[in-house]
């Protein structure tokens, strides 16, 4: 029977368990240091690191110390993360990330935000602003090869930082999604209309990073429900859009597939259709492509999603803040550390970051 114990085979690549460590924006430090090598360490029990949301470009950016892969001194910083998590028997994939229309608008350099269409996004909050001053009206990309090559040339800096792969943060409303979602991308080129068109730029950017890293080596992060950012389509447009997207994608025969159940309190504006992700496991049968479950997992649904084989791996997010050996406790069947402070999620120092205690450090006697 599979469980969190079980190793899974994922391309060339051999995952001691299946407890995969989600992408978890801290806002830290654009380039990645000490505490950013301490942090990824003390998480090498995971099967799998998926980094935090990297920066393809200076701009496009919501966070103002959220790190980048575009500068020498950079993949410099990130290689010493990579060379530590290695050295510990740990994997990890950097997470490629633009955001478009919905990046911070004083974090911009005084350029205009980007997006498939000149459609801004409903609603708007940024953590650094007071109040909520609204997401801005982007400016239609006029050539989206343009930012195809931008990730190419992103995945390439990965390789030389020793990135065991790369990962398309293909959800939650940024760059790639709005490409994809018919609400957000209202274009009439070969960019646009049809659900083949509209997944263009995605299958783009993952044909040009797997020439990079070889296709084995390459995942996505998919949200169908939407919701977040103001994302969403009608149930049947979803439903047609994901269908050819995924199938598209196990035909290319990529690591993985990543994909987010409905998360209602990442939809405010109420713009989410909440499909069910299983729909889609015999598409992706891990024969080739391994099926990634994930958005607010506990033990017990993960545990029973493994077990029916509804999914390959779970990918635990918040739950891996305050719980540095996520994965040992959950294959040893350990209580889980829930008291954390969502205060300290984004920004800051070591305090919420790094001084979280492993189950051994709690339940140590001192003599």
């Amino acid at each position: 029977m599979v469980s969190f114990a079980t190793p899974l085979q994922l391309g060339p690549l051999l995952l001691k368990n299946r407890v995969i460590m989600s992408s978890l924006t801290r806002d830290r430090n654009r380039v990645p240091g000490p505490l950013q090598v301490e942090y990824y360490t003390q998480r090498t029990g995971a099967g799998l690191i998926l980094t935090e949301g990297t920066l393809i470009e200076p701009l496009g950016a919501e966070w103002s110390n959220a790190p980048g892969i575009y500068s020498d001194e950079q993949v410099a910083g990130w290689k010493k993360v990579v060379d530590s998590v290695h050295n510990h028997n740990g994997r990890i994939f950097l997470q490629l990330w633009h955001i478009g229309r919905v990046a911070h608008p004083l974090l911009q350099d005084g350029r205009p935000n980007v997006a498939p269409s000149a459609i801004a996004a409903k609603g708007g909050k940024f953590r650094q602003l007071e109040g909520t001053p609204g997401f801005v009206t982007p400016v239609a990309i006029e050539d989206p090869e343009h930012y195809v090559a931008l990730y190419k040339r992103a995945a390439e800096r990965a390789k030389e930082a020793g990135f065991d792969g790369v990962d398309l943060h293909n959800a939650n409303g940024y760059l790639p999604h709005q490409f994809i979602d018919n609400t957000s991308n209202q274009r009439t080129d070969q960019w646009g209309g049809s659900a083949e068109n509209r997944c263009r730029f995605t299958l783009r950017i993952i044909d040009e990073i797997s020439k990079v890293f070889g296709n084995d080596r390459v995942g996505i992060k998919l949200s169908p429900s939407g919701g977040y950012n103001d994302m969403g389509m009608t149930e049947k447009d979803t439903i047609e859009t994901f269908d050819y997207l995924i199938k598209e994608l196990v035909a290319r025969r990529i690591a993985y597939i990543q994909i987010t159940r409905y998360w209602p309190e990442r939809d405010p504006m109420k713009r989410g259709t909440a499909v069910d992700i299983f729909r889609w496991r015999n598409v992706i049968n891990g024969e080739h492509t391994k099926f990634f479950a994930n958005a607010e997992f506990n033990a017990e649904d993960g545990t029973k999603v493994l077990k029916e084989g509804l999914a390959d791996a779970i990918v635990f997010g918040r739950l891996y803040i305050a719980n540095p050996d996520l994965a040992q406790r959950l294959i040893n069947k350990d209580e889980l550390n829930s008291n954390f402070n969502p205060k300290t999620f984004y920004g800051g120092s070591a305090v919420g970051y790094t001084d979280y205690p492993t189950y051994e450090q709690q339940h140590s006697t001192i003599i």
